[in-house]
């Protein structure tokens, strides 16, 4: 189990550590619980995803698909939090108290 295991770390480490633990997964086929509030790191290690809220499974499936497609209003809005071009927090944060 992973919890966080690279969010604090420099970009370039967080790489390094990822590049380790795919080439650890790939020669022993192990498999990890990644625990993480980066979608990129989700979305660059993972196969398969759970979304949480409040403790509860609120979506679940193939990463590409879950990020591609959402279900959930908390798993779309998840995806609207990660800042780009008019990105909207206030917006996020007043739907996600609505939730």
């Amino acid at each position: 189990m992973l919890d966080e295991a690279v969010a604090a770390l420099d970009v370039s480490v967080q790489a390094q550590i990822l590049n380790l633990l795919a080439d650890i997964r790939e020669r022993t086929g192990i498999g990890y619980l990644f625990i993480t509030h980066d979608l990129g790191v989700v979305r660059c290690v993972t196969d398969d995803v759970v979304v949480m809220r409040h403790g509860r499974i609120v979506e679940a499936g193939p990463t590409a698909r879950v990020l591609a497609s959402p279900e959930h209003p908390y798993t779309r809005l998840l995806l609207e939090s990660v800042p780009r071009p008019g990105w909207d927090p206030r917006g996020i944060a007043a739907a996600r108290r609505a939730l």
